[in-house]
């Protein structure tokens, strides 16, 4: 069984909220799957449900480190004692580092652990064998899409990501439970969804460089004309994730334009965070889309012939 708790911590960037989840694994065990923020009536939710249940919990298990899933993680530890299980590669404070293909196995369930890159470095999906279940945190959500967004995310990573869970559990899994959003009842459709979405993505940026060079904000203003544009910086991280991996295989070339970056521009490679909510929501967009580390400077791509 598996008992899903949303985080008090909506916005565009976690719709509802961050997705925890509590697997009952065998009599009197439990697993929580990212307890999300550091929220004391949030943290409580999972402390009263294994006091309801009479049980404890076994493992306390996080995708990845970005703020709106892992700090409820030790908040849970300090509560239960509970052991913190992590990507060798997590920056948080954690128990044990989870190598990929390794099986946490308890009575009534077995875990498998799936590094899965692309959204994060640091990111894991988690396999429950006897619910036939894959949780997916970041990597697949409930409604829409996720970000893929430098320097954190990688485009290239991120799709192989998805081929891997698509080959191993796209006809083995009847559910996924994503970070954020409703629970997908059709893993295979889903998955298979987004991988055509990336594909269609990148055959739209190298369309619009077929006609000539052009920036990012020419690209965003093209392809994303139908979208408000104030997501638009948000779809220019996505463009530059496609970008990067195009020019690491050598099909685009790039080439700084030297001049000032008009307002417009200035709005869609860097914008101002500001005013886009709480301190904790400004945190998850610095994570989610790589604002702040540096100024993005204007650049003109071009195919490679």
């Amino acid at each position: 069984m598996v008992t899903k708790l949303v985080a008090p911590n909506p916005s565009p960037m976690t719709l509802e909220g961050t997705n925890g989840y509590i697997i009952e694994a065998g009599p009197g065990a439990l697993v929580a799957i990212d307890p999300g923020i550091d929220n004391p009536v949030h943290i409580a939710s999972f402390v009263r449900a294994a006091v309801d249940s009479n049980s404890r919990y076994a493992a306390i298990l996080v995708t990845h480190g970005h703020p709106d899933h892992a700090p409820g993680a030790l908040a849970l530890r300090r509560e239960t004692g509970a052991p913190v299980m992590a990507h060798p590669d997590a920056k948080f404070p954690h128990d044990r580092k989870l190598e990929n293909d390794a099986k946490l196995t308890f009575e009534d369930e077995t875990i498998t652990v799936i590094h899965a890159p692309g959204h994060a470095h640091d990111h894991l999906v988690f396999w429950a064998e006897k619910e036939r279940a894959l949780f997916t945190g970041d990597v697949v959500i409930g409604r829409g899409t996720v970000a893929i967004a430098p320097p954190s995310g990688d485009m290239r990573q991120y799709q192989a990501t998805l081929k891997k869970l698509y080959d191993v559990y796209g006809d083995e899994a009847l559910v996924i439970h994503g970070g954020h959003g409703p629970t997908i009842r059709n893993p295979n459709v889903k998955l298979r969804e987004y991988i055509e979405h990336r594909k269609e993505r990148e055959a739209q940026i190298v369309e619009v460089l077929g006609d000539g060079p052009a920036t990012i904000p020419q690209i965003v203003s093209d392809i994303y004309a139908d979208t408000s544009q104030e997501l638009w910086p948000a779809a220019a991280r996505q463009v530059l994730a496609h970008l990067i991996a195009l020019g690491k295989e050598g099909k685009i070339a790039a080439e700084r334009v030297q001049r000032p970056l008009t307002a417009e521009e200035s709005f869609i490679l860097n914008p101002q965070l500001q005013g886009l909510g709480s301190p904790q929501d400004i945190a998850v967009i610095r994570a989610e889309l790589g604002f702040g580390h540096a100024p993005e400077p204007l650049v003109r791509f071009s195919l490679v012939s």
